[in-house]
């Protein structure tokens, strides 16, 4: 099957050639001909299957043969979740619809609002943007969608994940109900299929890849290592295998720029990327990356789904993922188009059930690698056992009152027949106590029933020292003595002894 089969015209077949490409990917081959077919199309396909092309070369199609869109106008408007993600989309109408009179512009927040009122002003064939921006710009008249041809949602799930249902919800309120509707997604979940049902009218399902199935061209491994010694490790990997663009995952923004500067201190040229980075630094390292100036992208999910790079051979997972379809879509970054790809994670104690999770889910065990001069003090064990990573040599250490316990039995057997009694440490502890405080302290002689036995008057009960009628202080005898605290008062001192 060509491209010149699904019936696209020759513009755009022109600048398909031009990039390189002859035949359609699966996805390709089943979505550009249900969507030229006007139909609407629920489309489940992982990173790196050619989707965006999928959808963007039938638009053009489509959009070329109608009027061009009037002042203030937009016909076709692709919705994604992240400003990488519109950028890249907004290349790809661009690449494909360079010998077409179209007009195309992107929209998304981090930048100024100005250029972009600017460049709808005089209406757009085609708008990429993301939910809070173009709600931005709704909110000051700057868009209408009157004459709305076609509506993308693109990486759907994505954008649920990321809390737009609400914001998605008020765009499609916006929007006219005659319109052609495309859904793109990792997956067909249940929360996809129910936003489906107020978006999609009879839709053609299409599903090229298995639900959360990796590619089989991307080799996996797993480094188990002590967390502290993670940094040195990937230094030594991009050094020793001469790793020339790797892809970094890390957890949080933080852990991604102190990773950045870890790498450039190794004399490794490493950029981060994640939401605390302003667009045009979030641009200008992606650019780098893509040239081969910066050899180490560092990034958070959410920042690294518009990273399109034909050909980048390697992922590392610094850290895993906490969603286990995550890894799914970070290796799916390499291994595209029929090319190999390494994906690695390096894995401490603490995330081995994070590791199962993901076994479980892609239905595989990732293969165990040691690194030498890093080896763990654990092993990692296969998903089915019920116990999390094995320390090394592990000796379980003795429990001290056990054996006192032990030695304490021994003894009692020596000396009698009769069973040891048992008690805990506690028991123990406070039987030491008591024994302590009764050498410092003389037991009382006697009780009131014995006192009154021997004829003489009960102990009186222990009162506060009396205080004299001037000074206030506690009385003392004729002694010279220090005058008594109320601790040391004699209970026995005023019994008197019939004669």
């Amino acid at each position: 099957m060509s491209f010149a089969s699904l019936g696209l015209n020759a513009a755009i077949l022109k600048a398909v050639e031009k990039q390189g490409y002859d035949t359609p990917s699966p996805i390709q081959a089943q979505a550009i001909p249900a969507v030229l077919a006007g139909q609407d199309v629920m489309a489940a396909a992982q990173t790196g299957t050619g989707k965006t092309a999928g959808f963007t070369l039938p638009i053009l199609e489509l959009l070329s043969k109608g009027s061009r869109a009037q002042r203030g106008q937009v016909r076709a408007l692709v919705l994604t979740p992240t400003r990488e993600l519109a950028a890249q989309v907004q290349e790809s109408v661009a690449t494909y619809g360079v010998n077409l009179p179209l007009k195309s512009a992107v929209v998304f927040g981090g930048v100024s609002i100005i250029p972009q009122l600017a460049a709808l002003r005089n209406g757009v064939d085609i708008l990429v943007a993301t939910p809070g921006r173009l709600l931005d710009l709704c909110q000051q008249k700057a868009i209408s969608f009157s004459k709305l041809e076609i509506l993308v949602l693109d990486e759907a799930d994505r954008m649920l994940d990321m809390g737009f249902i609400r914001d998605i919800k008020k765009v499609l309120a916006l929007l006219p109900p005659k319109r052609q509707n495309l859904m793109f997604s990792a997956t067909f979940s249940d929360e996809i299929r129910e936003l489906a049902k107020g978006l999609v009218n009879n839709p053609v399902e299409i599903s090229v890849t298995p639900r959360n199935a990796t590619a089989n061209t991307v080799t996996q491994c797993v480094y188990p290592l002590d967390k502290t010694r993670k940094s040195m490790a990937l230094i030594e990997l991009i050094k020793t295998n001469d790793w020339k663009q790797v892809l970094v995952f890390s957890r949080t923004k933080h852990g991604a720029n102190r990773l950045a500067k870890s790498l450039e201190a190794a004399n490794i040229k490493a950029a981060a990327i994640h939401g605390n980075k302003s667009q045009t630094a979030r641009t200008k390292a992606l650019a780098d990356f893509k040239a081969g100036t910066v050899q180490v992208m560092v990034a958070t999910d959410i920042a690294a789904r518009g990273i399109d790079i034909d050909q980048l051979p390697f992922v590392v997972n610094f850290d895993l993922p906490n969603v286990p379809e995550d890894y799914v879509h970070r290796i799916g970054r390499t291994g595209r188009a029929g090319s190999t790809g390494q994906a690695v994670s390096l894995v401490g104690i603490e995330e081995v059930k994070l590791l199962h999770d993901i076994e479980r889910l892609i239905k595989r065990t990732i293969e165990r690698k040691q690194l030498a001069g890093f080896e763990a003090p654990f092993t990692i064990p296969e998903a089915g056992s019920r116990s999390g990573g094995h320390k090394a040599n592990s000796v379980k250490k003795p429990n001290p009152n056990r054996s006192k316990h032990a030695q304490q039995h021994a003894n009692d057997g020596a000396q009698s027949d009769k069973p040891a009694r048992k008690y805990d440490s506690r028991q123990q502890a406070r039987s030491n106590d008591g024994q302590s405080q009764g050498a410092s302290k003389p037991k009382a002689p006697g009780n009131r029933a014995e006192a009154i036995a021997n004829g003489n008057k009960p102990p009186q009960r222990n009162r506060p020292p009396r205080r004299s009628g001037t000074g206030g202080a506690a009385t003392s005898n004729n002694t010279g003595n220090a005058p008594t605290s109320k601790g040391s008062v004699n209970p026995y001192a005023n019994a008197k002894v019939k004669s």
